[in-house]
This record gives structure tokens, sequence and C-alpha cells, in this order.
């Protein structure tokens, strides 16, 4: 609250009267207040007894002209019928105080509230920017007893209204609710008496403010209530938290006021000393929250904080407030001693509840180990389809039975339990039988994607130090002492040896994988999961999702990308059967579509850009769904991307789900459920915690934030893998013991802030990781890569912005500068196809573009908003492209091709142009072939279109298809 009287018997504020006492512990005080009462202030003079209204009124027509003013002050008179400390008397009084004033030309209204008892209050409100405070408190004194002049107070009374407040800042932090904006909350803050001056106030608001925007420089709003009300800002520099209290105040004394811009900040402090009366600095908070603080005659300190629901929460406003007093507190009480550091921002009791919020008190039961529990499915239903792919069936004993013989033949072969063991296989049944032989052998699986460079598959094998990868070996890389073996041959050694007693004793702490993620040294790095982790997620989701063996599911995804663990295990673990999507069918949404309403599939799991065209294929496909869980993963969601779904896709029958997870968390860490209301208001919230898993935010420091604020998510529970395989150095950065619990977390690298009823709010990432197309990208490994070819000098790498709502637009846009000797003959073009021999294609460039220098910030850092726009990958030279455009067709089919693609690509395109090159990918080529028929051009596949990326083989091709098409009955040609 902003208003104290000195000389009452009870030493009464206005905001306890307007809660009809004195009490800390409940808000004085919840009303709408009208936005123009941000400019106004109000002044409460209790009247000496007897009271005699018309001598005030003669006293303030005196006063007006003795100021110039030709027009008399309007006294209006109240009779309250009730005491003046009664609740009706206080409520009136309020109301009184709270209203502002009108745009008229004299700015003071006055009126005379007379109560039961004899007493009365004179209430004066007026606009603060047009009568000072000071102004303001003699005319009060002239009123109630003639003493002074008014002629001596500064008091413009002019026909001119000032303008209004600048609007104000968003508060991201502050949680609030749009459509309670203009409800204001009071809170008085408990401050020790004595100890806590002014200038420690703003210090501990300046601070507490710092730790909730996770910035070291903060602005503060200041409010002068003697200048006219001028609003400024306090810009104080750099935080440092390893000095004292001290350093601190001495930081914001050598801060001088500055205008504000065109927004005012979240938090501001108003200031202002004691009098006889009650005074009101703001009839509305002037800033989001407002702190208010007056100094007594005796040293203590009185403060109170108003705040906009519409723009703060309560609950965020209240720890917000009770930091603020935390921290005066503890800092007077250090004496300026301590480090800034050391002074936690919230006890140990509220950090103890924000955890709980976070789910550190759910805990899982003992997790089993994967093979085990697949066995018991398959016992159970040993008859049922567990695998379909496009060779046919497997039942669950069927698959059971060729796993085992995986196994054997792993045996036969001298791989012992705990040893890692390669698959580079295509999506196929063979690939599920592969994983599951390998867990039976009590070993760990290592899947990577045959389609990855031969580098990238060498350096994975010789990382992970792998005796036996399963795969074909006329496609595998010829590695020394490693053994390249076909799924048949390996079965054929099934029946030779028994399993050995190390595999019955197997654990489920056991490694059951390892998945290689990008990495910012320029390689991937692996990370290890056990089996309990995979089996306490089932755990977590089975009984919420319902999962189980009337459940159809696809097998979507790379099983080097770990969606696919949640794919298989949650499938097959759960007696559900598992429908595998050969790679060129997930790249085509029609066909993809197609399969979907065949299989009758009722699980469905998606990253947001590969769903975005599934949702165009959907809505002029005819096949009706059975989808009655859809999930999405792997990147963030745009829940604007499921309006067109829910339209023809109610939610009563189709849940619809947001995960939040990495994959050194095991897949999934939180589930949230969406629903048209979330679309309206574009919720970025992933949901809560699984059970068994925990999360906390937290700053960089390692300390617990509070709800609204925001930092790096932690992740603590059953998901928290045991690290990254031959990596203790990185593994100790990244997984880290909480000084809180003792609990091993995880430091995800994700910003986002945790919501006071528990959900997590995902605000993308800290470091220079990303995710295109459901793909972890380090930029940092592109980057090593590029600027270790030796015709590289320097390199940058960047994430180009995709047009709202186009997720295909997303692309990895990078700048090298070149050695003007090695890359004479070669050019960005060469550089690009070294890249390739590397990184696999979803972390290939779309553009490269050579510049003569990498812009550089002041601090040494590449300035990205210098960089030039980017150029076609391949063609590119200081920022413009050097390949002439020849031989493209003047019109008919050809040019309409080539103005597809130039949409698609954003880019000029000519007949010996490559799409891929250009910067296209697979959304990309669904997002051509889609257009394409749309405007009746002949349905083109695939995998024609891959073996025909150049635009002029391209356009040949459609050509040839229309002209071979066969007429139908009607005489027109058959698409």
């Amino acid at each position: 609250m902003a208003t104290h009287t000195e000389n009452t018997a009870d030493d009464v504020e206005l905001n306890a009267l307007a809660a009809g006492g004195r009490g800390h512990a409940v808000l004085p005080f919840q009303q709408r207040l009208p936005e123009r009462g941000r400019d106004c202030h109000a002044l409460i003079a209790e009247l000496p007894t007897p009271v005699d209204g018309t001598a005030v009124r003669r006293r303030l027509d005196e006063a007006a002209r003795q100021w110039g003013d030709s027009r008399t002050v309007e006294l209006w008179e109240t009779a309250v019928p009730a005491s003046q400390d009664s609740p009706t008397a206080r409520e009136r009084l309020r109301k009184e105080a709270l209203r502002p004033v009108r745009d008229d030309p004299f700015p003071v209204r006055a009126v005379l509230l007379r109560y039961t008892d004899g007493t009365a209050h004179l209430v004066l409100v007026t606009d603060r920017r047009r009568v000072g405070r000071t102004a303001l408190g003699r005319l009060a004194k002239v009123a109630l007893s003639g003493v002074g002049r008014a002629e001596s107070v500064p008091f413009p009374v002019t026909d001119a209204v000032a303008t209004p407040s600048a609007p104000w800042a968003p508060v991201d932090w502050g949680l609030g609710d749009p459509g309670r904006h203009g409800i204001v909350t009071g809170r008085r803050l408990a401050l020790p008496r004595g100890a806590v001056s002014g200038r420690l106030l703003l210090g501990a608001v300046a601070l507490t403010t710092a730790r909730y925007r996770g910035e070291g420089t903060v602005e503060v709003g200041h409010l002068d209530t003697e200048s006219g009300g001028t609003v400024a800002l306090l810009r104080v520099g750099e935080i440092d938290e390893e000095q004292g209290p001290a350093r601190l105040l001495a930081l914001l004394d050598g801060t001088p006021p500055s205008p504000v811009g065109s927004e005012l900040p979240a938090v501001g402090l108003v200031e202002f000393g004691a009098d006889y009366h009650m005074y009101v600095a703001g009839l509305a908070p002037v800033f989001p929250l407002t702190v208010h603080c007056t100094e007594r005659s005796d040293g203590t300190v009185e403060a109170s904080a108003w705040f906009d629901e519409g723009m703060v929460s309560p609950h965020v406003a209240e720890m917000f407030c009770a930091s603020v007093e935390r921290l005066a507190a503890l800092t007077a009480e250090e004496a300026g001693q301590s480090a800034l550091t050391n002074v936690p921002l919230m006890t140990p009791q509220a950090t103890a509840e924000v955890l709980r919020l976070g789910g550190a008190d759910r805990r899982l039961g003992e997790g089993g180990r994967m093979d085990r529990r697949f066995e018991d499915v398959a016992n159970r239903f040993p008859d049922a389809v567990a695998l379909v792919d496009e060779d046919g069936e497997l039942t669950y004993r069927q698959l059971n039975e060729r796993a085992d013989a995986v196994a054997a033949g792993l045996r036969n072969l001298g791989i012992t339990p705990a040893t890692r063991v390669g698959v580079c296989l295509d999506r196929g049944a063979p690939l599920v039988v592969a994983l599951l032989g390998i867990l039976k052998a009590g070993c760990a699986y290592v899947p990577m994607d045959f389609r990855y460079p031969a580098d990238r598959l060498t350096y994975i094998v010789d990382d992970a130090q792998l005796p036996v990868v399963i795969g074909d070996a006329a496609q595998f890389p010829d590695i020394p002492d490693v053994r390249v073996i076909g799924l048949d041959e390996l079965g054929k050694h099934g029946d030779l040896l028994e399993a050995t007693e190390a595999e019955r004793d197997a654990s489920p702490d056991d490694a059951a994988y390892v998945i290689y993620t990008s990495g910012s040294t320029g390689r991937p790095k692996g990370v290890v999961v056990p089996h309990r982790n995979v089996t306490a997620l089932l755990e977590a989701t089975s009984t919420d999702f319902a999962l189980g063996p009337d459940d159809v599911w696809t097998l979507f995804h790379s099983s080097a990308f770990d969606f696919s663990v949640w794919e298989i295990w949650g499938c097959l673990l759960t007696g559900g059967r598992l429908v595998v999507v050969s790679y060129w069918t997930a790249r085509d949404t029609d066909e993809f579509h197609r399969l979907l309403a065949e299989q009758r599939v009722t699980v469905l799991n998606q990253t947001p850009s590969a769903f975005a065209q599934l949702v165009r294929a959907d809505q002029s496909a005819t096949a009706e769904l059975s989808v009655r869980l859809l999930i999405f993963g792997g990147e963030p969601l745009d829940v604007q991307l499921l309006a067109p779904w829910f339209a023809r896709h109610s939610p009563t029958w189709c849940r619809v789900v947001n995960m939040f997870g990495i994959t050194e968390t095991t897949v999934h860490v939180t589930a949230k459920t969406i629903t048209p209301a979330d679309v309206v208001a574009g919720s970025r919230s992933v949901g809560r915690a699984l059970p068994g898993w925990s999360l906390s935010v937290r700053d960089t420091r390692g300390r617990v934030l509070p709800p609204g604020a925001a930092g790096e998510i932690h992740v603590g529970g059953a998901g928290v893998a045991d690290g990254y395989l031959g990596r203790p150095e990185l593994t100790a950065q990244r997984f880290v013991i909480d000084e809180e619990t003792g609990e091993r977390l995880y430091r995800s690298g994700d910003k986002g802030r945790l919501r006071p009823d528990g959900l997590l709010d995902h605000l993308g990432r800290l470091d220079n990781q990303v995710k295109i197309r459901g793909h972890r990208i380090e930029l940092d490994e592109i980057r090593s890569v590029l600027a270790g070819d030796p015709a590289v000098t320097a390199a940058v790498v960047v994430v180009g912005q995709a047009p709202p709502g186009d997720a295909a637009g997303s692309r990895i846009d990078a700048y090298v500068v070149l050695d003007p000797d090695r890359a004479r003959d070669t050019g960005t073009r060469q550089v690009l196809d070294n890249a390739r021999r590397i990184l696999p294609d979803y972390m290939i460039p779309s553009t490269l573009t050579e510049i003569d220098a990498v812009p550089l910030t002041a601090n040494g850092k590449p300035d990205v908003p210098q960089l030039p726009p980017p150029a076609p990958a391949g063609s590119a030279v200081h920022g413009r492209l050097t390949e002439e455009r020849t031989g493209a067709p003047s019109g008919g089919v050809g040019e309409e091709i080539l103005g597809i693609w130039r949409q698609s690509l954003k880019t000029d395109v000519g007949r010996d142009d490559n799409f891929f090159e250009l910067g296209g990918n697979s959304l990309l080529v669904v997002h051509v072939l889609t257009t394409m028929r749309e405007r009746g051009l002949p349905r083109i596949g695939l995998r024609d279109f891959y073996a025909n990326s150049t635009a002029g083989q391209f356009i040949s091709l459609v050509e040839g298809v229309r002209d071979s098409a066969v007429p139908s009955g009607n005489g027109a040609p058959l698409a």
C-alpha cells in the first residue's frame, strides 16, 4: 500500500482501512481500479472537531482565488451513517480516496466525509502531474486551519490536461491473467523496524527483480511525487553477487535517473516522506508491481506493494514481496559483509514447496528390465500381432523366438553381457528383432541410421567401442576389428548356446541403449540409458494414457532418434501392435495418412514439423482416422498448428498431448493435454512432470527459482540417464547433485519457468543448441566441421527464421570466410560437399554464404544481425548469387514448377539447380508435391522426386508423366 498516518491513535493505513484491520497475513485489499488512477494521487486529512464545513469551503475558495483562478473549489459533503472506526466508514473512505479525477480543467476534487461520531475526513484528489505532493499538502493545511498562504505553492491551474502515462512493458515472470487487468491487490511489506532504509529497500527490490529476470542488469522505475509526478528509470548496472550489499548500494547511488522510454518497467518504487496526513501516491499501480515506501522521522520504514493482477498473479506477487522482505532484512543484518550470493531468494520452507510443486515428492517403484517385461507380455498374448511392416506380420510369440535367436547368435560370436552392440538397419521388422535380441543377450544396443555419412558411422563405432554391428556389410564402412553381420546370418546360430548365468542375473540398472546426440565439440556424444528408466516411463504413463493390447502404434522415427524408444517399447511393453512406417512412406504424407487409416492406428507420435504436413493431407483426405491419442515431442509445439486438426477431430475422442523431453532424461519429462482453449490462448505450457520425474527452474548458480522466474530447467527422478559414454568431465558438468535434496539432476540447457500450479512453460534454449524437424542440433558442431575445412578460416552458423506457422521453413544458415589461396578453385560448393561427408543430412546447412569477415560485437562475439542475407547453399559469394540462371522455360508446366520451387525455397531457381543444394529438405519436398496436386499437376512420388532433384530433370519427369497419362472415361487425364 501507499499511504500511512502518523498521528492517529491506531496508526491506520488506508490499506488497513480497506481490510478492516492491520494484519499483514492477508492481502489488505483487492479492487478493480480505473487505469487513469495511475496518474492521480490523494491526500486524506482528519478534520478537528467540531467540524465546520462552511469554513473549509471558504478556505478552499480563497486558495483558488490566490492561485489566480476565478472558479471556486466545489466541496462535496457526504454523511456516512457510521462512526469513523467502523468497517462501513473505512470502506467509504477507501472508495473515495481511490476514485481518480476526471479530465477537468480544474485539477482538484474535494470531498468531506462526515461520520455519526462527529468526526470527519477531508479527501483531496488531483492529477499528480499537475499538482505535486507538496502543493497538495499545503492546500490541505490551508483548508483545515487557514494557516499558510496558497500563493506560495506552485499550483498550475490550467485548461490543459497532461498526456497519459507510458504503457507498461510486458512482465514475462508475472504470469498475470489478462482477463483480470485492472484488478489491483495491495500487500503490506513486513520490514524490521529501524533496520531497513529506503535506500536498502530499493537495493532489495533491484536484486529481487534481477533474480526474477535472470539478468545482472536491471531497470527499476522511480516516481518523484514532488516534481509533477515525474517517472524515471534507474538502470542498475551489472550486479555482482560475489560482492556484499554495500557494493550494490554504491551501485545504486552511482546510477542517475534517466527518462522513461516507450514503456514503463515491470517494477517501480514510489518514495515519499511522512507527514500528519494519509497520502496515496497513486490511485492505481504506477508500475505493474509498485512498491510504496515512506521513511518516518524516527528512521523506520513502512512499505507496501500494489500490483495489477492482469500483469502479476497474486501467487507470484506474494513470493516476490516475500523475497524483497527477506533480502532487505538479511542484507541489513549482514551489515554489508556477506556476499549477495549467500542471501537466498527464498526460505528453505518456500524452496521445499517449490520443489514439491515440480514433483520432487512423487516417486515410482523400482523399474524392471525391458526384455523381461516384453517376455511377460508375450506370455500373456502369444498369438496377438506384435509387429507389422511391408513384408508381413509377426506375433508376440514369433517376435520373442526370433529375438531369442539373435541373442543366442550374439553369444555364439563371443559377445558377453554388458557389451555394446551396434545396429544399422532400415526401418522394418528386422530392426525391432535386432534391438530386442540385443537386450535379451544382456547387451546394450547402439542405433545408427544407415543414411549417416561414413565418417559419422565410423566415429560412433570407435567411440562406443563396438565389436559387432548388425547391418549390411556391403553398405557399412570397413572398420578394422569390427564385424558387420546381417540379421539372417546372426539368427542361424541361435540354437547353439544357452543363456549365460550373467544374462540370467542381469539387472534393471544395466544399460539398455546408447543414443548419440549432437555435440558442441564437433562430434556427437553417446547418452547411456538403463533399462529401469524405460520401464519407469511406461509405469508413469500407461494408466493415464490407457495404453494396452487394443492399441495400434506406428514406428515413424529413426531408431537413432530417441522418440523411437517411446514408439517401440511404449507399444510392445503394453501389448499393442506396432506398425513400422517405411522411410519413403514416412515422407509422403498422403501415403502415411492412408496407412494410418488402413491400419486403424490409435496412438500416433509426431514432431510438430512432420505433423504440419500431415494436417494438410488430413484436410483433403476422405479416409477416417482412428487415432485416439496424438502425442507431440521432439521439438517445441506451436499450438496454433492444431486449429485445423480440432476442426475435424473432436478432443472428446482424440486426446492431444504435448510432451517435453530430452534424450538424457529418457524421452519424455512432462505431459500436457492440449484443448481448443489452449489453441485460442496460444499456450506455451508443456505440462507437469510425469510421476517419478521432477522439475525445477534454477539460475546460473543452481539456486531454485520461484514460479514465474525464468531459468534453466533441471530434471530429476526416474528418467535421468547414467551420463555420457566415455565423457566423465561432460557428465559432471551436465549431471549434477542438488545441494537442496542430494538428488542427481540433469541440467537441460533449456530455458523455462514454473507456474504456481506446477505447469512448466518451455521458453527455448539457453545455449547454441536448436531443434529442427525434431532433431537436436548443436550449431557449434556444424560450425566446427565447417571451420575444420582447410579452405575455411572462420565460420558462423545460425538458424534462419521460419515464416509464422510454417515449420518447414526453419533452416540452418551458415557463413564462411574462405582462404583465398586454398579456395580459389573450390568455393563454397566444395566446402558443403566436404561437410556432407561428416554431417548427417538433417545437419547440412540449407544456405552457405561467403563473407569477407565475421562481424563482431564489442564483446568479440559474432554480430548476427550484421550478417548479410543468406544465399543458396553452394552458390554464394559475399551474400549474393553468382551463378547465372539459364535455360528457364518461358511458360507451361516448367515455369509453373519453377514458380512452386521458388515459393518453397524462397530463392531464385534455374533448370540446373538442385533442390537440396538450394536449401530444400524433406518437409519442403512434401510442400512442393502437395502444392502441385492442389494445382492439378501430375502426381509424383516421393522417391521419384529424390531421384530427380535437379529442376530440369524434375520438369522432364513431370512432363513425361503428363504426356503418358491414360485418358479416363470422361476424357480427363488421370493424375
